[in-house]
């Protein structure tokens, strides 16, 4: 459990005469007042309160290509600038898919801008227009 960073809480038997009923965490979480209890069935209760941090409620913005500001003719002239013969001389598919994917990662960068979105509820394809409909019923 050391390697994994865990922690074993229960000392007590919980059956019989034997530990069955664990309750194990990270080191960095507290447990507090466990107390192995009542029986239920053929094993005793353990009662006990996990402190933990509440999460950050705060809006995070996330950044995303902004498509309609892309300049996709630059991107296709940077993307047809290279020699993928000579890049992909004596590489195995592996490779080559690696050269590729970061060929056009950054072609992406340079050329689509990023925008900063707030996050809501709705999936991608909810758009403002289902929404209008939606509420119009």
């Amino acid at each position: 459990m050391n390697t994994n960073s865990l922690q074993q809480h229960v000392n007590e038997p919980t059956r019989g005469n034997n530990i069955l009923d664990l309750i194990m965490t990270t080191t960095d979480l507290s447990i507090n007042g466990l107390e192995v209890t009542d029986k239920i069935g053929d094993h005793q209760m353990i009662d006990f309160s996990l402190e933990v941090q509440a999460p950050n409620t705060r809006t995070q913005h996330k950044q995303v290509f902004d498509y309609k500001r892309e300049n996709f003719e630059l991107m296709k002239e940077e993307l047809g600038s290279y020699n993928y013969e000579v890049l992909m001389n004596n590489k195995n598919a592996e490779e080559c898919y690696m050269i590729l994917k970061d060929k056009i990662a950054k072609a992406t960068d340079h050329h689509i801008p990023r925008k900063r979105i707030r996050p809501t509820n709705y999936p991608p394809w909810f758009s403002q227009e289902i929404k209008r409909l939606i509420n119009a019923r």
